[in-house]
């Protein structure tokens, strides 16, 4: 078997698998043991920026949980940081942006990126698919909605009231601050592509945030640009947001081959709202994985039934996997739908 013809790119090619595909967002990280280890003194932004061990900590969850993708280690924020931008990673916060974005002299702030800003980045893309054989890469990066949020808020936010009301009171700014983050998001994947991912996803985690009249106006054009960018690239284009139910067609009219879901809304009505020609992602609840091995199995059950018949079926959290989860619960989660659906 080929990279090409893994059950992955198939499922997201919508074409017949030996049994549905499963991997999980945030598979590489604190979950693991052997993460902490590795990453043990290391600030997160600096081990995002040191191919080796990036390397390691993206094979971790592959050689323990048998997945059928590999997503690289990073973060939203790492093409931000590459260009100049003053933020840091604090634990238990976040991305945190030491002046936050709210002029038009701001913009200033946000130069293109090029190559050469995120050289660790190929370099890591190079080594894994040296090491990953028949398994796909996924390389990923934040969409112009998120990216925006953190800029403007100066850190994670719950109502988002400065970017709202900065998209609200200055639509021809909020326009533009956008069109750069697409800009230098586009170039970011394409590094990614370039240097040998097999499949890109674009996290748009705080978008749901918004009513889809205000998606449609305020963010679509910029997602859309970010996918487009990169449709003659000949890799699978994921595109997920959390508490994006409302959403979920314009996530895919945005331009994506796979549209990513959260727990909130079933597979099978989540293909009602995306409509033909899209596979799908998803969606059991990450903290169903905290309930006894029974519970999972009967929720993982009710995720393939309702993604039964449909063309195309990545199984995957409804978001990230949770700090405190269960390693062996992954580990048991990704036999289990394996044996489930070997057809």
């Amino acid at each position: 078997m080929t990279v090409t013809d893994s059950p992955f790119l198939r499922a997201c090619r919508r074409e017949p698998v030996p049994h549905t595909p499963v991997w999980f967002m945030r598979q590489a990280g604190r979950s693991l043991p052997e993460y902490r280890k590795a990453r043990e003194g290391i600030a997160m932004l600096d081990s995002c920026m040191r191919p080796e061990l990036v390397t390691e900590i993206t094979l971790q969850p592959v050689r323990r949980h048998q997945v059928d993708a590999a997503v690289l280690f990073s973060d939203i924020v790492i093409p931000l940081r590459a260009i100049g931008v003053d933020l840091d990673i604090r634990p238990g916060v976040g991305p945190v942006v030491a002046r936050p974005f709210r002029s038009r002299a701001d913009l200033e702030r946000l130069r293109p990126l090029e190559p050469d800003d995120v050289k660790y980045v190929s370099e890591a893309v190079r080594m894994l698919t040296g090491e990953l054989g028949d398994t796909p890469l996924i390389g990923f990066a934040g969409a112009p909605f998120t990216l925006a949020s953190y800029l403007v808020e100066g850190g994670p936010s719950r109502h988002h009231e400065h970017t709202k009301a900065l998209m609200y009171g200055d639509p021809a700014l909020w326009a533009e601050l956008l069109d750069r983050l697409a800009g230098i998001t586009s170039a970011f994947l394409d590094v990614q592509i370039e240097a040998g991912a097999s499949a890109v996803q674009l996290f748009d985690s705080w978008v749901g945030a918004l009513s889809p009249a205000d998606y449609r106006r305020a963010v679509l054009p910029a997602s859309a640009r970010v996918l487009g960018a990169v449709a003659d690239r000949g890799v699978p284009r994921i595109h997920f947001g959390v508490g994006t139910g409302e959403l979920l067609g314009l996530l895919a009219e945005a331009g994506a081959d796979v549209v990513g879901v959260d727990w909130r809304v079933p597979l099978d009505e989540a293909a009602r709202r995306v409509g033909l020609g899209r596979a799908l992602q998803g969606n059991l609840d990450p903290a169903v994985l905290f309930a006894p091995r029974e519970a999972v199995e009967a929720e993982a059950d009710r995720v393939l039934k309702a993604a039964a018949g449909l063309p195309g079926h990545v199984f995957n959290l409804g978001h990230g996997v949770l700090p405190d989860t269960d390693p062996d619960a992954l580990t048991r989660l990704v036999a289990y739908v394996h044996e489930r659906t070997a057809r």
